[in-house]
């Protein structure tokens, strides 16, 4: 499949730069999968827009402050650190901009000098595993030194505002590990939360921690050729017999973010949802067939990325594709601080 046809215009004053406040008052569009009418609405209408008994699916991963700067040891030359995970205590796996000053054996200095890291292997695409000299749990290091992952398209990524630390983050956020937010579930507010509980949604929890593969665009021709990087997921017990009951009743599961979708399509089982965890490199593209989702609430997504194809496979790629531009005409704001889109 060829990835030209995933390309859209976008007028780079549509890339949302600050988060709406409060945060329901975002725009949505309502695509409905059968007719196509587009409907301009806000989130905070989602209540009339779900029947009780639906079952809302949200991503409760936390994000944390994994971006740090630094500068190598004996000379003032910066490099950015996005920390990915904890290979063992004292080591990480952490992306490295720019990685030609981070060959293997490179000493760093980071937080402001009073912390050692030494590159002591490199892979592809940035990555690099560091020796960091920390006495403390490695999560502390980023709580005390780090920076929100703001993406690179939002103009003061590399000195968020105070709002950046409360507002790239979901309301429900639990479980610390992506470095990126999910961010159709940055919409909610527990009021909204609450109205939504009020006329009988029901709400479950699923966890995958996003990491920076998802946000990528696809840099190969066709889309067989790329390869999504494996993320870790898990769809709880609890969650997958609630989900498991919906469907068997012909209520509907609604994915908040195309995270929560990969979750839960990585969890089906047949015509039930199986209580699973693991690492899940699960790409979907047009020809996908879901077996677990009936609605999606998703932002708008970068051209040729995987979460578009996500988009396009779920509702259709003509479909979608209208959208986005009615979308671009009538000024809904894109990307992570964006507006959103309802697919039912």
């Amino acid at each position: 499949m060829e990835l030209a046809p995933f390309e859209y215009h976008l007028p780079p004053e549509r890339i949302a730069q600050e988060p709406v406040e409060p945060r329901d008052r975002a725009r949505l569009l309502l695509l409905p999968r059968a007719s196509g009418r587009l409907r301009d609405l806000t989130v905070r209408d989602l209540p009339e827009l779900l029947r009780p008994g639906d079952c809302l699916v949200v991503n409760d991963t936390r994000v944390l402050p994994a971006r740090l700067f630094g500068r190598l040891d004996g000379c003032d030359r910066e490099v950015e650190l996005l920390f990915l995970r904890e290979l063992a205590p004292g080591r990480w796996e952490a992306l490295a901009r720019p990685g030609r000053r981070c060959r293997r054996g490179t000493a760093l200095l980071l937080a402001d000098g009073l912390v050692r890291a030494t590159v002591t292997a490199e892979g592809e695409a940035g990555r690099r595993e560091l020796a960091v000299e920390w006495p403390g749990p490695a999560r502390d290091l980023l709580l005390r030194w780090g920076l929100p992952p703001l993406p690179p398209y939002i103009r003061r990524y590399r000195k968020p505002e105070g709002e950046d630390w409360a507002r790239y983050q979901t309301v429900y956020a639990a479980r610390d590990g992506a470095v990126a937010a999910p961010t159709a579930g940055l919409h909610f507010t527990p009021a909204l939360l609450e109205r939504l509980a009020r006329q009988g949604v029901e709400l479950h929890r699923v966890t995958l921690h996003v990491g920076p593969g998802s946000f990528r665009p696809i840099r190969t021709r066709q889309a067989e050729a790329h390869r999504l990087e494996a993320e870790a997921f898990e769809v709880p017990e609890a969650t997958a017999r609630a989900l498991t009951r919906a469907k068997g009743e012909g209520r509907r599961v609604i994915a908040v973010g195309t995270t929560t979708a990969r979750a839960l399509e990585s969890a089906a089982a047949g015509s039930s949802v199986a209580a699973r965890a693991g690492w899940t490199e699960l790409f979907i593209a047009p020809g996908f067939r879901f077996r677990v989702l009936a609605g999606l609430l998703t932002n708008f997504h970068l051209p040729r990325s995987s979460l578009l194809l996500l988009v396009a496979a779920f509702a259709g790629r003509e479909r979608v594709l209208a959208a986005y531009a009615h979308a671009v005409a009538r000024g809904y704001r894109f990307y992570s601080y964006g507006d959103a889109m309802l697919i039912l």
